[in-house]
């Protein structure tokens, strides 16, 4: 299967495209989303401004995502995705988490990407356990590359314990 999980930076691969955390604005925040941020550089707040507002404050809201380019990134591209925030399960919140990740493909794909690389969504302040959202993204990535099998997929963690957390989810599918 086309799918990696690794440690590190996600501001520092060299992939077609990087997956951001966002929150609905957009506009910048903490975590991967604040690294992506400072790391893509002032251009890539503008180009979050220009993209319009569903709502007052929304441009992108959970479980939807959006596309712009990555600027000072090595990324050529940056989706932007908003993951679910944990209210104990029976919210929605897996088919929300699903939904990012199939969002963020259906936008590579019709960008013509195929090296993606993903963060551990909404398993930080949104406070999504590791194993359980894990177990909704690997799931949703594995569905995705039975139909598409050009894609290559990197979830990349940003500690050894997630990456430890994530790697045993994707065993336990094998």
């Amino acid at each position: 299967m086309p799918l990696a999980i690794v440690t590190a930076d996600i501001t520092t691969l060299a992939v077609d495209a990087i997956v951001n955390a966002a929150n609905e604005t957009l506009l910048g925040g903490g975590g991967v989303d604040g690294a992506i941020h400072r790391a893509a550089g002032p251009a890539l707040l503008a180009a979050c401004r220009a993209l319009p507002q569903l709502a007052p404050g929304v441009r992108c809201p959970t479980g939807e995502a959006r596309i712009t380019p990555g600027f000072d990134l090595p990324a050529h591209w940056v989706i932007h995705t908003v993951g679910p925030v944990w209210h104990g399960g029976d919210h929605g919140e897996a088919a929300l988490l699903e939904s990012c990740h199939r969002n963020v493909l259906h936008l590579a794909r019709e960008h013509g990407l195929r090296r993606i690389a993903f963060p551990a969504i909404s398993c930080g302040v949104y406070g999504y356990p590791a194993a359980l959202a894990a177990a909704v993204a690997l799931g949703t990535l594995r569905d995705e590359l039975t139909r598409e099998r050009t894609l290559d997929l990197v979830l990349c963690c940003y500690s050894e314990p997630m990456r430890t957390v994530f790697q045993a989810a994707l065993d336990s599918m094998m």
